[in-house]
């Protein structure tokens, strides 16, 4: 009868617990914060909800330091972008912190980030990463560069479909797909 009694107790104390964590998170206003607002405070609108929902994802963070440096924002944009790159970045980390910077044309930039990828994954084993960088260095007009790491990422992988879809778009300067 104790034991039963102990199981029913956890069990209804599991419950309860569970609960009241539900109860305590913050539902996420939704269209309310957009709404009938003009479109550039509706967009900001939107991008704070979002940088909020992110917390410290890598990838998250990244996607909103995207919008905010390409809206015009650098300087938020790379505070957000410099607060994951700080602490332990992943190779992924780096790569899309080159794309942010291609897209607004900082090439420098992007190169500096990619050439960090790819260091940060000696053994060659991202093939998709190098295939995208590659493409990258292709529409920039750096074929043979590009070549090689598309190479790299074929040898790895070659029934890869993204592979040649990534070739594909930077021979025959189509933007990037996401």
């Amino acid at each position: 009868m104790k034991t039963g009694l102990a199981a029913a107790l956890a069990a209804g104390c599991l419950v309860f617990g569970v609960g009241i964590g539900l109860a305590a998170k913050e539902k996420p206003p939704g269209m309310e914060i957009m709404r009938g607002k003009p479109a550039k405070e509706a967009g900001l609108a939107a991008l704070q909800e979002a940088e909020k929902l992110a917390g410290n994802g890598s990838w998250e963070l990244l996607g909103v330091a995207r919008v905010y440096y390409l809206s015009g924002n650098k300087a938020k944009g790379q505070a957000l972008i410099d607060q994951v790159l700080n602490v332990k970045p992943k190779g992924t980390d780096w790569q899309r912190a080159g794309e942010i910077y291609a897209d607004v044309g900082e090439a420098q930039k992007a190169e500096e980030n990619f050439q960090k990828m790819l260091s940060t994954d000696p053994k060659e084993k991202d093939d998709t990463g190098r295939a995208e960088i590659g493409a990258w260095y292709i529409r920039t007009g750096r074929r043979d560069k590009g070549e090689e790491l598309l190479s790299q990422a074929l040898a790895r992988n070659p029934g890869e479909l993204w592979h040649y879809v990534r070739a594909a778009e930077a021979y025959l300067g189509v933007p990037p797909g996401r």
